[in-house]
């Protein structure tokens, strides 16, 4: 049978729908599917700990979040959820699994302005719901001053890597900070990588999960929480990427890379100037 050209002009709904599945096609070329997030955690094994990096301005970061808590709480495999955006200390252990979100929040003394709720409550509520603990994970902001002033932190990394911390503080602040403060401000983060990695210690469970939710930062493998893990345990570091995997991303950084839809950049540091 000869092939039938589409006339367009007498045909213009076969147009439409025949436009759209090219625009679909080409988006689909541009943004390929992801696998599902179930298919995702499979792939992983069965770690000891899983930690999630997300871009904190990315909201589908935090959609996988609770698809993550979700399916291992189905699978009876959730020991525990820590998060970087609350203080260890806090927790949910002693609430029951139809606490009400004002009650979780007050209990995780929630910081809804610099962590907010709608994007991260989801994930919070499912391990709450599947009578799971939630578990500050953070420095916090008491002990702060003391870590700055802990010289013994600067040991806690490999020469390279605390280096490469250093960078990372001084793009994180816009190369604005002052250099004297660059190391003090380095030994906050280690501070963090230490306390959320402890976290994770204390709750780790056999034949459980314990997943950490935190900036892909605090989950570099090669900086951040993972360099203070015991080697006891197994953990799987994930890297949540907008529009893909970045230019020096590997495996020397990230055991896997989620890609997930591209979002509209942003310079945080635009418009931002010197202290006079």
């Amino acid at each position: 049978m000869p092939l039938t050209l589409l006339n367009c002009t007498h045909r213009p709904h076969a147009y439409a729908a025949a436009l759209t599945l090219v625009l679909a096609l080409t988006a689909c070329a541009t943004t390929p599917p992801q696998p599902p997030t179930a298919i995702r955690l499979q792939a992983l094994g069965q770690p000891d700990l899983l930690l999630l990096g997300e871009q904190h301005d990315a909201p589908e970061h935090q959609q996988i979040h609770a698809e993550v808590v979700q399916t291992l709480a189905q699978q009876g495999r959730l020991a525990a959820l820590a998060l970087e955006m609350a203080d260890t200390g806090t927790s949910t252990a002693g609430l029951p699994r139809d606490a009400s979100e004002d009650a979780v929040q007050k209990v995780l003394q929630w910081n809804d302005k610099g962590w907010p709720w709608k994007h991260y409550g989801p994930a919070v509520m499912a391990a709450v719901q599947a009578g799971v603990p939630v578990l500050g994970a953070n420095l916090p902001r008491a002990r702060m001053r003391d870590a700055m002033a802990d010289a013994t932190l600067d040991a806690r990394l490999p020469p390279p890597a605390l280096l490469a911390q250093q960078d990372a503080i001084r793009t994180g602040h816009c190369n604005l900070l002052p250099e004297t403060q660059t190391l003090p401000m380095t030994r906050i983060q280690v501070a963090k990588d230490m306390s959320m990695a402890r976290t994770l210690e204390q709750a780790a469970q056999p034949g459980k999960v314990v997943v950490l939710m935190a900036g892909s930062g605090h989950v570099d493998r090669s900086l951040g929480v993972p360099q203070h893990l015991p080697a006891t345990l197994s953990h799987k570091a994930v890297g949540l990427r907008a529009g893909g995997a970045r230019p020096g991303d590997s495996t020397a950084l990230f055991d896997s890379i989620w890609a997930t839809k591209p979002i509209e950049p942003k310079d945080y540091c635009a418009g931002v100037a010197p202290k006079k």
